[in-house]
């Protein structure tokens, strides 16, 4: 059984497949409808509108409908796409056991206990006919696919098989369905639409079940008397064939396979059970531990079964369905109906070459699963799973291939594995003894080699080479020098695809893909939702894979993207240009045209091909905001701009790529304020005054405009802004504008006018202005505001600014390949001519920004902002002569050489950034600053949750890894960056790694640290040193595999004294419960302590038993502290007396939750033991174990992680995600 998607829920009644769709519906005995996507694993929907449970459910062929019965007597009509019940049946009464749809007429039969089979029609929401004549419960009814016919099963040890032609005259439409209704009472027993056409009667128990095979007179039926039967029918009668024995319980549900001559029964004796349709034999059993099987399902186009049970449902099928197939150039071998196939990619001629399987071989999970040519032989390996693994050597005559005429002997042996290595040369995997043995084409042991790691698999890795699969890596293998060249750590692998040119290897998982160099260099990885299914390499050294459901790409840097999706899995085996060739799971072969343009435009960029790149931006119709994300994530927002036509879009690139003029242009068509506002900080970040002051003018900002008129020491402006905020009876924009022009008087005449006579006093004061002050001295009378003594004022007048007038200098730089380049492709004729020269900003038209800022102007007076009272010449904002700066005359040269001009320098990015996208460790990220990344790496790496243990852990490696300088008084702190492991002699462009504040041999130190205080009885002490090293270990980094090895070993260490303390100091509070305290102190003997520890606690077990008459018990723990050698001679003394204690009486006052015998772990939670073969749960990041009530919670040992959480493990080196 290979199982697709299982789900864990209430016990499953009834299961239903969708014949196009990924979906499988699910009703569960607490009246749950679940959805299910079976391809991506998620839960689609629910529908919970029946009470009780569910026991039938079945999808439409063709409509969005699906039915339900249940044990509220109801019928219910659903209809997925507006996830709602349309209507509901009523008429039986009692529990409805399965519900049909029938395939052609909108009809569904329903069966229930009241011992009636019923069959409405669902577009008029009627009972067309009662099937009676069954006198106990109806377990099942369905329609026949082509026949019309009913299959019925009762508890009353029938099957009974039902002619309905007769209602296809009944039924024609709805209305007659209406005329019925008046002669139900007359004929609604009578059964004249609907005869009985058999009784077949041979259980010796009620029948669960009964099905029709899809194509032949066949009728199987599974019953409570364990046996599933075969019955044949004809016209005339029908009768048992034989009855196939094996189940121990009930059957529950059993039916034909669609595509194979085999029948799938499942029981309540908790199996599936396959069987041989034609034989009559059993094949296969599958079972599980704890559940009992209620329903099965078979997809109606697809080879998928299904199986509902006490606690959820599997979707399985029974044998692989991917041909295995070998490329070897123009040339491609592969398997399809026991027979080796050729097939030549050129002219696409397919032919057969030789039978590869004696008939009569139908044992499941039996055919090829690897296959290996030898081109210069002819010679092909084929492996499969038959007696454990076992090969065979077919050596092919040269002119046998386009005949398959002879069949040549086969060289058979044993082993999992079997590849070429060399012209005439194959290795093969024995298991057994982790040895390859290398074999000649005469089927002869030429060379042994044992291997050094456990290995389950082997793959070609070039001559001479193999690469080994184990669990959790890789690694290449030199079967001459015996000598491992490289290895890689990675998820558990299915296939490997190498490159054209072998530099590159493609290791494919179920979810993941890591490309690596022919050394097992890590290049990157690749993660995917649903299973990865196949991949080939074209001629550009791109990766084309498929999942089940999409064709994809990946990048030699890792990038990747969909290229289109397809209905059914396919398995690509040849890649070449657009076309890529591939096997169906019929084992036929397809051509599939392919529009390559997206990854070989990435490819493009990546390589720096950019004459490519521009012939592609002017001829391909690349789009989409994909595509334009992709730019900007790669640092060419100037390549995206020319693929956008929207305004915002294009403003936003604009602004990104420093190409003021764009974004100028776009912000007079988007004419927003927000734009506007964003254009005058592009404009003031590249120093360009004069769009500064237009942005701000058309934002009515006079706020900035004053300031930007002051720090380019345009002093006119800066008096008719004066005038400006006066019309406007701005008094703080009056009083600004007065402090930066330095004018004393009009700051005296704006504080009288608001009425602030004291500030004018004392400005006037402090300015030596004597007539003023005398003027108002005799408002104040005796109350005049004094100034402090000892201070010598002076006049606020603002510095001189270093550059007056025009935009600031700005870093010159060449022109980038893009810049220029790619204006006419951009947007046609759309633009100016003079926008296809591509300068930045340079060559604005300035008649035109002179005018709209003029207007503008005229706009603002208009609008009312100013008072009507006042007169014409007051009102009026004259600003006809502020002139923007002259244009800036660059120098033009010809369209195929690098012109030098003034742009901005792009901003670098920043440290944290680079630490970021460089490192997939924990650790680099909290440096780093990035919390929110590095806690999904915790949880995905380790599964914890809980991160308030390691909050000051993350504020310390951030401080950490930066030291902070003050370089003036008025400007900020600057951060600067500390890297691991820099030197003068390091090239300042290449950044390295974080320092990091945790380091190993800090929590080695820790370790001893912890290792005194438990061997001092300071356990509180002890279990805080303990739980700081679990807590720093996902955030530390190490540089070699040794040191990788050092921390998992530490983190099993602590994990033993962490739960060993806490039961230790929790057998200390317990003052009341004897026997608790012996359980824990007795438990505690059993964990993995250094030995001093070890005979401490052996120690306080014999004083707590001895004391409390356990005397066996006592005398156990003696005897282990004997064995152990106490140096302490008086602890051996008394361990001898308890010992001979125990010897005169060998008895347990009382009865302890103990078992020395029986090994044990110790739950973490609640520290109880659990046997061995007992069922637990596992933390993924301290492998503490516990019980399965515990999966889903907090692990109380480490405090970090979810008990039973999917993980990846753990990194703490760079060289396990090598790149």
């Amino acid at each position: 059984m290979l199982t697709t998607f299982e789900t864990k829920s209430n016990r499953v009644k009834g299961l239903s497949f969708h014949s196009k769709r990924p979906w499988i519906l699910a009703s569960l005995h607490s009246g749950v409808i679940q959805l299910w996507d079976y391809r991506m694993g998620t839960l689609i929907d629910k529908f919970d509108e029946h009470e009780g449970p569910v026991r039938g459910v079945h999808f439409h062929n063709s409509q969005p409908l699906f039915v339900s019965g249940g044990d509220d007597y109801k019928i219910k009509i659903w209809n997925y796409k507006t996830c709602r019940c349309l209507f509901t049946l009523l008429g039986h009464l009692d529990y409805i056991r399965s519900v049909h749809f029938h395939h052609e007429h909108p009809w569904i039969v329903s069966a229930s206990d009241d011992q009636t089979i019923r069959v409405w029609n669902w577009q008029s929401r009627t009972c067309i006919s009662i099937l009676t004549g069954h006198n106990h419960y109806v377990m099942c009814a369905s329609f026949h696919l082509k026949e019309d016919l009913i299959v019925s099963a009762s508890l009353d040890q029938t099957v009974r098989v039902w002619d309905i032609s007769a209602l296809k005259k009944k039924t024609a439409s709805p209305g007659d369905d209406m005329l019925r209704l008046s002669q139900m009472n007359t004929d609604l027993f009578s059964g004249v639409d609907a005869v009985i056409k058999y009784v077949l009667e041979g259980h010796d128990r009620g029948v669960n079940w009964a099905a029709f095979h899809p194509n032949l007179s066949l009728i199987v039926s599974g019953a409570d008397d364990w046996q599933v039967k075969l019955w044949r029918m004809n016209d005339t009668k029908a009768w048992e064939v034989d009855t196939l024995r094996g189940h121990m319980n009930n059957v529950s549900c059993v039916m034909f396979h669609a595509n194979q001559d085999i029948i799938v029964s499942n029981s309540e004796d908790k199996s599936i059970r396959v069987w041989d349709a034609t034989k009559r034999t059993g094949i296969q059993t599958f079972r599980r531990e704890h559940d009992r099987f209620w329903i099965l399902a078979a997809h109606p186009e697809m080879n998928l079964l299904a199986a509902g049970h006490d606690s959820g449902m599997i979707v399985f099928k029974l044998e692989r369905e991917r041909p295995a197939f070998a490329v070897s150039g123009d040339s491609l071998f592969y398997t399809k109906n026991r027979f080796l196939r050729f097939y030549e990619f050129s002219s696409q001629k397919d032919s057969q070459v030789i039978p590869i399987r004696r008939p009569g071989s139908t044992s499941l999970n039996q055919s090829p699963r690897t296959l290996s040519y030898s081109p210069s032989e002819n010679a092909v390996l084929i492996c499969s799973n038959t007696d454990g693994g076992s090969y065979e050597l077919y050596v092919i005559p040269k002119d046998n291939i386009s005949r398959g005429d002879s069949v040549p002997d086969a060289k058979r042996g044993n082993g999992g594995s079997a590849v070429f290595v060399a012209r005439n040369r194959f290795a093969v995997l024995d298991r057994s003894s982790n040895q390859v043995l290398v074999k000649n084409l005469k089927n002869e042991v030429v060379k042994k080699g044992l291997l050094p790691i456990p290995t389950d698999a082997i793959f070609y890795a070039g001559t001479g080479n193999l690469l080994c699969r184990t669990d959790d890596r890789v690694y290449i293998f030199d079967l001459q020098q015996r000598l491992v060249l490289g290895d890689l750590e990675t998820p558990f692998i299915k296939y490997t695809i190498w490159s054209n040119d072998m530099e590159y290897v493609a290791l494919l998982g179920k979810h993941a893909i890591i490309i690596a160099s022919k050394k097992l260099v890590h290049q990157c990885t690749l993660h995917e939702t649903i299973r990865v299914k196949s991949g080939a390499w074209d001629e550009n050294g791109v990766l084309i894979y498929t999942t089940l459901n999409h064709i994809k790409y990946c990048l030699p840097n890792g990038d990747s993207g969909i290229i289109r999706t397809h209905d059914v899995p396919i398995y690509i085996t040849k890649v070449t240009g657009n076309s890529i060739f591939c096997l169906d799971r019929d084992g036929k072969n397809k051509i599939i045209i392919i529009d390559a343009t997206e990854y070989m435009f990435k490819l493009s960029l990546l390589k720096k091909r950019y004459e490519h790149v521009m012939s592609m931006i002017r001829n391909s119709q690349l789009c989409g905001q994909s595509m334009i994300a992709y730019l900007q994530q790669k640092g060419f927002p100037e390549v995206a701009l020319h693929f956008v036509r929207d305004e915002k879009i294009r403003f936003n690139l604009a602004l990104e790529s420093g190409n003021i003029q764009i974004a100028v242009a776009s912000a007079k068509e988007i004419d927003e304020k927000d734009h506007w506002y964003r254009l005058g900080v592009e404009a003031l970040r590249q120093g360009n005054t004069g769009i500064m002051e237009y942005a701000y003018q058309r934002t009515k900002n006079f706020e900035r405009l004053s300031f930007l008129y002051l720090i380019t020491g345009n002093m006119d402006k800066l008096t008719k802004m004066l005038k400006i905020a006066e019309v406007k009876n701005d008094i703080m924009g009056q009083f600004h504008n007065a402090l930066y022009l330095g004018d004393v008087h009009e700051r005296l005449k704006i504080l009288e006018n608001a009425g602030h006579l004291s500030l004018t006093y004392l400005t006037a004061s402090v300015h030596g202005l004597e007539d003023v002050v005398e003027r108002l001295a005799g408002d104040f009378e005796e109350n005049a505001p004094s100034l402090p003594e000892g201070k010598h004022p002076s006049l606020l007048i603002p510095p001189s600014p270093v550059m007056c007038g025009g935009d600031w200098p700005l870093l010159r730089v060449m022109r980038g390949i893009f810049e220029g380049g790619l204006d006419a492709a951009g947007k046609g004729g759309e633009e100016e001519e003079d926008g296809a020269d591509g300068n930045w900003g340079e060559e604005m038209d300035m008649a035109d920004v002179n005018g709209l800022e003029n207007g503008d102007v005229a706009t603002i007076l208009k609008d009312g902002e100013v008072g009507e009272e006042e007169d014409e010449e007051e009102v009026g904002w004259d600003l006809e002569d502020l002139e923007l700066p002259p244009e800036i005359e660059t120098p033009r040269a010809s369209s195929n050489t690098c012109t030098s001009l003034f742009v901005t320098p792009s901003p670098g990015m920043p440290i944290s950034q680079i630490w970021i996208q460089k490192s997939s460790l924990a650790g680099e990220h909290a440096a780093a600053g990035n919390f929110d990344t590095a806690m999904r790496l915790l949880n995905r790496q380790l599964g914890i949750h809980n991160f308030a243990p390691l909050k000051s852990l993350f504020i310390d490696l951030h401080t950490g890894s930066y030291s902070y300088l003050r370089a003036f008084s008025s400007m900020p702190v600057l951060s600067l960056a500390i890297e691991r492991g820099w030197s003068e002699s390091n090239n300042p462009n290449a950044r390295g790694p974080p320092v990091l504040v945790c380091n190993f041999s800090e929590l080695e130190e820790r370790l001893k640290n912890g290792y005194r205080a438990t061997t001092a009885g300071k356990l509180a002490e002890a279990l805080r040193l303990f739980t700081g090293i679990l807590h720093k270990i996902p955030l530390i980094v190490v540089e070699s595999r040794r040191e990788v090895d050092e921390v998992k070993e530490l983190i099993i260490i602590v994990k033993e004294y962490v739960l060993g303390l806490r039961m230790e100091l929790k057998r200390r509070e317990m003052n009341n419960d004897s026997v608790r305290q012996q359980e824990l102190a007795a438990y505690f003997t059993h964990l993995n302590l250094q030995l001093a520890h070890q005979r401490l606690a052996l120690i306080s077990a014999m004083n707590v038993c001895f004391k409390a008459k356990n005397l066996a018990t006592a005398g156990n723990f003696a005897r282990r502290l004997l064995e152990s050698n106490p140096a302490n001679e008086n602890h051996a003394k008394i361990a001898r007396q308890v010992l001979q204690a125990s010897e005169r009486n060998n008895t347990d006052a009382s009865q302890l939750n103990y078992d020395y015998r029986n090994p044990f772990v110790v739950c973490g939670a609640t520290y109880f033991p659990i046997y061995k073969g007992q069922k637990y749960t596992t933390c993924p990041y301290c492998s503490s174990r516990f019980v399965p009530a515990q999966e889903g919670k907090l692990c109380s040992v480490c405090d970090l992680a979810v008990v039973s959480a999917d993980t990846s493990g753990l990194l703490s080196s760079p060289s396990q995600v090598r790149r």
